[in-house]
Formats: structure tokens, C-alpha cells, sequence
């Protein structure tokens, strides 16, 4: 790899998280040379998603607390006399306090192995760090193979078409997915999952039921669905839905409406009315509330133009401010964790209604809720950008460490990297991942921390006719000190499960460890599941298969002179926030972008193949000219093309 790579470019990106990965597509479009590497053995960073077995190997990795690579001294060959090293960090230390529990039945037998996986060479089996298990159990062996988040190619398309309406191209897919999707990992194949990955247990349950979900079943239908490490969602007139139709960048993937927006309240699941229609048939509110809502709601549109109705409330708590608007507690309770989802007591009365007039202003472009969620998992995202940037150029290297940066002493200014390999890469511009940079570099940065936890449970938690809704429901804060817990339920159509489960998301600021954090809402929503008999079919709430808690670094928000000694054309990223939209990762790329190509377009739209002329072309250019002069004196137009309907695209 390192006799073959260029040693000069005009950008280097170092990690492809989702801000990375934007600004990497944005300045290869924009003609730049890109080069852009992580040390990973996966696309996305702390934004990744990973197959069922993809997840145990990274939660093998953290369990393990190993260095990704081994340390290396070559670099100092490298550096001259008028230069210094900004040495960067060869250890992620973004997640902390891991925990694993299995409550399934955990009926594994030695032939249990992925579906749609090869066959496998069982000489290569070692053993493994056990891990927590519910109910006490010992369990062992998370994976040993170095499966890593499974993606697409980055290969140009045959084809490129470009819609004439730029929102059709945005794919909403309300159906079931039907098929299964090819996952393709960076460099490896699936030969080298071995069925001994799949952790053995040790069972001290009864022999499962009949339709009863078992853990080998998830291993089995594992590579079916991923699961994603950060929990968002797309709103459907958000920046990065925006930003996603202006490239034509949606052409690489699909989304899903989501279905429900739910709220609990006296220990009970029940959905929110929020559109027009939701309201007038909602049998939970009377006629006097159906008025009441629709009122407030139409004032949140145009709040703006009426400043006399909450000046005096502006930096009030914006449930205070409600108190003030004739509702009643069942409003205020919807609209302050539902609709505006401020439900932190630090929300002022503008955050409000900025957020329930943004809510608001989302519906109905794709569907009855505002949010989108991409088929396979928020994962996707980075790939797709990174399929653009490799489109039109980008060079892409995973599992591709970077030792340090190499600084100028006269002009302060970074000129270089240098790789595992000891290659010296020249560059104009450098961007960073926040988790690459070293204690040093970082030692004056206060990092906020995000308690997350990933659940697969056997069913939802607010029953319907339907079993394939996707909802989204937030759990308010109960004690001091603690934060609101959001918490998204996906189903089976999303591909981030197997069929017959959801799998369901809960985030929050962190005051503790995740576990902590988090586990009082599990037990207020869930159950585990060997605490009854799996064919008891009157149980009150879901039962839970598998759990998994980790607390992972927030390094959003961040000021540039935080950092110590970091040059003027090195530019940091930030991982995932805890917000529930996309809005910061997109308008950090837009802002480092224009200061790396100032004046350029961000992220337009590529052009259609047809008015591609490539260079020493003579036939295609004359054709090309022909048909331009022959259109010119045409007199009959030709006819515009359809514009097409978000919601059904055009192919």
C-alpha cells in the first residue's frame, strides 16, 4: 500500500465519521485531491453500524482495551531539524464502561454459523475474554475474527442518472424490505468468520420453547441487519436530507418513514396526535383539547411574528411558558416531550418553540411524523459520502494508521504525514477526528460523555395490528441531575433486526455510567426475558433478548482553541452529539469546507454522464456540439421531464 500511494495531496481527511466523510466527497467534487485514511478496519468511526457478529468483535476490541496498532518510532527518521511531530493517539479511547448482558436462550450448538456465510476453516478458532451475562452466567468467547462494519462498494456506478426534481431521488421505502442486502466488508471476506466465533454460553436454562427467539437464531440471522453504535434520525427537511438531495448522494440509499411518535406518561406507552388528521381522530382528547392543540400549533408556525406573545417568557423554562397557554397537563405533556422534545429543564421558551415549529414544519414532505430512517442503519450515511468522494477520485485506505503530523517551526503550519509505513505524505490541508488526537494535544478539552444502550427485544413496546412500526418515544427525567432518556424502536423492515424482534435505542447526556443512567427506564419499559416462561403470551411488556450499555465520548461543540499548539490548516471533527438530528455533523462540514475551498459550492449535484466530454474524445465532443446547435434551432421544446412524487421516486 505505502510503495503504491501518491505522496503529495491537496487534502488528507484522517478518519471517515460523518462530518469527515461530507467534507472528503465535498473537496474531491470540488476538484481537490483527497486522501483519506483510518486506522479502522471499518467506514464510519463512532457513526459505524456492524452486523450482529461486526459488534462482537468491536465489543471484543474495547473488552480487551488493545491498541488498534503497535507502536512505532519510524517516524522519527522522518522529521528534520526545522520541523517538530504532533504525535497522534493509536488508541480510541471514545467508549468507555461496556457491558453485555444475554437473556435469551442460549441454546448454541456447534453448527451454528451466519446465514448466507461460507464454509470456514475450524483450525483457526481461539479462545476469548468472557463477558457479563444476565442472571449471572458466565459467558465466553465474543468473536476472534476481525469482522468489521460490513459496506458497500465504492466502485463508480455503470450508470449515473440525475433526476430532474432533486427530491425525487430522496428513496422513502415504507414496504418491507424484501431480500436480503449483500454485505461487503472493506478488505475481507466472509471466510474468515469461523462458526467458533459465535459466543458459547454457558445454559443453565431450560431447553427452549417452542417459537421462542434463541440466541443462536440471532447469531444465525445475523448478517441479515445491523445494528448502529449512535442513535439519530433524519428529519425530513433537516440539513442533511437537504444536503443529501443537492448531491444526488441519496441515489446510495433508501429510508423508511418513521411511524409513531409515543409518549409515557403514569407508567403508560400511548401516541402522540401531531399532524392535522392525528388530532381530529385521536380518541384520547376531547373536542376542547382538539381546539386548544390546533391553536397553539398554528401560533408555533408563525411565532415569529408574533414577538408580544412570549417576550416576556424568553428566557423562562419553556414548560412554564406553557402553563401560561390555556392547555391542559396532557397538552403540555405532549407538546413539551413529544412535539418540541426539550424536555431538559434548561430549555428557555425560544428553544421551544423553535423546536415544535421546526417539528411541525418537517411533516408531511414523506410522510405523517418528520423523521426518516435509513435502511440498514445511520451507518449508511458516512459510506455514501464516501462512495461520492471515491466517484470522483478520493483515495480511501482503511486499517491505514497515521503516526504523526509533521509541523513547519517557522510557518507553524502542518506540511505533512507520516503513516504506519513511515511514508512521508505531503498535503495543503489536514482534517481530524477528534478521537486522533492525542492527551496532550487535548489535555485542556473538557469532553462531555453520552450513555447509550442497544437493545433486541421481542416486541414492541406499545402493541398494534402492525409489528413493523418504527417510534420514537422520550421517557422525561424523574430525579436531579439526571437527563431525559430518548429512546427509538426500530422493527424488522429497517434492517437493523431479524424478524419477530425490534431493536430499540436509548440515549442520554451522561451524568453516570450508561448502565446507570439508563437501566431505571429499561425496567420501567422492558422485562428480561428469562424472568418468565417464553410461552406466556400475556405478558405487559417486551421482553429483552440482548443488552448492551456503553458510554461514548461527545465532542461536539468544541472550540478550535481548546486544543493545544494545533495548527492554522489542520481542522478537528467532532464525533456524534446527543442530539436526535444531523444538523451539527452537516454545518461543521459546510464550515471547515469553506475555509479548506473558499468560494466553492458545497456538495452540488454531479453532472448528467450525457454532458460529460472526456478529454481526446473528438467523436463525443462534435456529437455533443452538433446536438447543442441543432436544439438551438429547433423551434419546439422538448417536453420538461416528470417531476415525480418524494414519496413514490422515480428509478
Amino acid at each position: 500500500m505505502a510503495d503504491n500511494l501518491p505522496s503529495d495531496f491537496d487534502v488528507i481527511v484522517i478518519g471517515t465519521g460523518l462530518p469527515e466523510s461530507i467534507i472528503a466527497a465535498a473537496c474531491s467534487r470540488s476538484g481537490q485531491r483527497v486522501l483519506h485514511v483510518d486506522s479502522r478496519s471499518y467506514y464510519g468511526g463512532n457513526w459505524a453500524s456492524f452486523s450482529f457478529s461486526g459488534l462482537l468483535s468491536w465489543l471484543k476490541e474495547y473488552q480487551e482495551n488493545s491498541d488498534v496498532v503497535t507502536e512505532n518510532s519510524t517516524w522519527q527518521e522522518q522529521i528534520l531539524e526545522n520541523e517538530e511531530a504532533i504525535l497522534l493517539s493509536s488508541k480510541d479511547k471514545t467508549i468507555q464502561h461496556v457491558e453485555v448482558f444475554c437473556y435469551a436462550s442460549q441454546d448454541l450448538h456447534k453448527d451454528v454459523e451466519e446465514a448466507g456465510a461460507l464454509q470456514k476453516n475450524h483450525a483457526s478458532v481461539t479462545s476469548v475474554k468472557s463477558i457479563e451475562v444476565a442472571e449471572a452466567a458466565e459467558a465466553s468467547g465474543l468473536p476472534t475474527a476481525d469482522e468489521s462494519l460490513s459496506t458497500r462498494s465504492c466502485e463508480t456506478p455503470a450508470e449515473q442518472t440525475q433526476s430532474s426534481d432533486p427530491e425525487s431521488s430522496l428513496e422513502v421505502n415504507d414496504a418491507e424490505a424484501a431480500g436480503e442486502k449483500e454485505n461487503l466488508s472493506d478488505d475481507k471476506t466472509s471466510e474468515e468468520e469461523t462458526s467458533e466465533n459465535v459466543p458459547k454460553v454457558q445454559d443453565n436454562t431450560e431447553p427452549p420453547k417452542k417459537n421462542t427467539i434463541t440466541y443462536s437464531q440471532i447469531i444465525k440471522e445475523g448478517r441479515r441487519f445491523n445494528i448502529d453504535l449512535v442513535s439519530k434520525l433524519l428529519y425530513s427537511r433537516g440539513l442533511l436530507i437537504d444536503l443529501l438531495i443537492k448531491s444526488n448522494v441519496s441515489r446510495y440509499a433508501e429510508f423508511k418513514n418513521i411511524t409513531r411518535i409515543l409518549a409515557f406518561r403514569d407508567g403508560i406507552v400511548e401516541q402522540v396526535p401531531c399532524s392535522r388528521a392525528d388530532v381530529f381522530n385521536s380518541k384520547r382528547l376531547t373536542m376542547v383539547e382538539k381546539r386548544m392543540l390546533m391553536k397553539f400549533l398554528t401560533f408555533c408556525m408563525e411565532y415569529e411574528e408574533h414577538p408580544d406573545a412570549y417576550k416576556a417568557y424568553e428566557e423562562t423554562p419553556f414548560s412554564e411558558y406553557l402553563k401560561t397557554q390555556k392547555l391542559t397537563p396532557n397538552l403540555q405533556y405532549f407538546v413539551l416531550h413529544s412535539i418540541a422534545m426539550t424536555s431538559e429543564p434548561t430549555s428557555c421558551t425560544v428553544d421551544g418553540l423553535k423546536a415544535t415549529k421546526n417539528f411541525l414544519h418537517c411533516l408531511g414532505r414523506y410522510g405523517n411524523t418528520p423523521f426518516l430512517f435509513p435502511l440498514y442503519g445511520q451507518g449508511e450515511l458516512p459510506q455514501c459520502f464516501c462512495r461520492m468522494c471515491a466517484v470522483f477520485g478520493g483515495i480511501y485506505c482503511l486499517r491505514h494508521s497515521v503516526q504523526c503530523l509533521v509541523v513547519d517551526k517557522e510557518s507553524r503550519k502542518c506540511k505533512a504525514m507520516i503513516d504506519q509505513f513511515g511514508q512521508r505524505i505531503i498535503s495543503k490541508h489536514f482534517v481530524i477526528e477528534d478521537s486522533y488526537l492525542s492527551e496532550n494535544t487535548c489535555s485542556r478539552v473538557q469532553y462531555r460523555q453520552i450513555s447509550r444502550a442497544v437493545l433486541i427485544t421481542d416486541g414492541s413496546v406499545l402493541k398494534t395490528d402492525s409489528d413493523q412500526q418504527v417510534s420514537i418515544l422520550t421517557v422525561p427525567a424523574e430525579e436531579p441531575g439526571s437527563f431525559a432518556v430518548r429512546v427509538i424502536e426500530l422493527c424488522s423492515s429497517t434492517m437493523t433486526c431479524m424478524k419477530g424482534t425490534y431493536l430499540v435505542h436509548l440515549t442520554c447526556v451522561s451524568s453516570k455510567t450508561a448502565r446507570e443512567d439508563l437501566e431505571q427506564v429499561v425496567q420501567k419499559l422492558f422485562t428480561p426475558y428469562t424472568e418468565m416462561e417464553a410461552e406466556n403470551e400475556h405478558v405487559e411488556k417486551p421482553r429483552i433478548l440482548w443488552a448492551l450499555y456503553f458510554n461514548m465520548r461527545d465532542s461536539s461543540d468544541i472550540s478550535r482553541d481548546c486544543y493545544n499548539d494545533l495548527p492554522s490548516n489542520v481542522y478537528v471533527c467532532s464525533g456524534p452529539d446527543c442530539g436526535l438530528g444531523n444538523d451539527n455533523a452537516v454545518k461543521q462540514a459546510e464550515t471547515l469546507f469553506q475555509q479548506i475551498c473558499p468560494n466553492e459550492d458545497f456538495c452540488p449535484a454531479p453532472p448528467n454522464p450525457e454532458d460529460i466530454v472526456l478529454e481526446g474524445d473528438n467523436s463525443q465532443q462534435e456529437a455533443s456540439e452538433s446536438s447543442v446547435i441543432q436544439e438551438a434551432s429547433s423551434e419546439t421544446p422538448k417536453e420538461s421531464t416528470d417531476l415525480g412524487n418524494p414519496e413514490e421516486p422515480s428509478e
